[in-house]
């Protein structure tokens, strides 16, 4: 089976550009509502330029085109980062950032995928993307299809039972077209995620069940696209991973330093501040 690349690897925009865009606009879309996941937007910014505008094969004109890889967004409270990058691909319209969690927006502030065009699943209820990514795998197994399922998942989600159910399906049916994204910020809801279940060398784990592993700056744009370069290429019989290791609320120094940033707290006067301070940093 044959299928035409839609991809953006050609992009003369630099991927660093790319990643500054998303932070971008995730702020302006915070500032919108005056709240947000903010900190994670912009500690994933640099993993989600390098899939969309290095890795996936995808039309910004047809979201639902059959050829594309998908992109599976687990953790629903990362929505105002996957919406950024969907504007900044294309498939959503910039002028609609404004809309950002209103009543009828097609960007409500949890990602449902029956709102948004380009959002595969709804996600939320954590531990559910990598099983439903398993099944998307296995579908595109059976089609004969070349397309690549990525699934994007918190380090929380690493305490969770149905994720290592799905960690044993994958290699249970062989999905060397299932890309597993781990984004490990070491921050819950109630704390460091290394003082709760995702403890040890997660590598490790994950090796042991079979999975290429790999484990990266997920804030290093060169490495971050090496790692995708590799699972993408690597012959290894069953599913792969990549355990992006990021800082959140990167690239705005002030909430980096935040002792809270599961939820940063971003009073009415800093949002100009983080702008400002974020275009200090502008990419040439």
């Amino acid at each position: 089976m044959t299928v035409e690349s839609r991809s953006f690897a050609a992009s003369n925009t630099s991927l660093a550009l790319r990643a500054w865009n998303i932070r971008r606009k995730a702020l302006l879309m915070g500032e919108v509502q005056g709240q947000g996941y903010i900190g994670q937007a912009l500690g994933v910014a640099d993993v989600l330029a390098a899939s969309y505008f290095h890795a996936l094969n995808y039309d910004p004109k047809d979201p639902e085109w059959e050829g594309r890889d998908r992109f599976l967004l687990s953790i629903g409270h990362y929505a105002i980062a996957l919406y950024a990058v969907l504007m900044e691909a294309g498939i959503l319209p910039e002028d609609e950032l404004e809309t950002y969690g209103m009543d009828d927006s097609r960007m409500p502030m949890s990602g449902m995928a029956s709102y948004t065009p380009g959002m595969e699943i709804t996600g939320g209820s954590l531990g559910h993307g990598l099983g439903i990514a398993v099944g998307m795998a296995l579908g595109l197994k059976r089609k004969n299809s070349p397309a690549f399922v990525y699934n994007l998942m918190s380090d929380g989600e690493l305490g969770e039972g149905s994720t290592w159910e799905a960690v044993m399906s994958g290699v249970q049916h062989k999905l060397d077209n299932l890309i597993c994204l781990v984004d490990f910020n070491d921050q819950q809801a109630d704390g460091k995620s290394t003082a709760a279940l995702a403890q040890g060398d997660e590598l490790a784990k994950w090796q042991a069940f079979g999975w290429h592993a790999q484990r990266v700056d997920g804030n290093d744009l060169d490495a971050v696209v090496a790692a995708f370069d590799t699972a993408r290429a690597s012959s290894h019989p069953g599913p792969r991973v990549i355990i992006f290791d990021t800082t959140m609320c990167k690239g705005v120094d002030f909430l980096e330093t935040r002792e809270i940033t599961h939820f940063v707290r971003v009073e009415a006067d800093e949002w100009a501040k983080a702008l400002a301070v974020l275009e200090e940093g502008k990419p040439q």
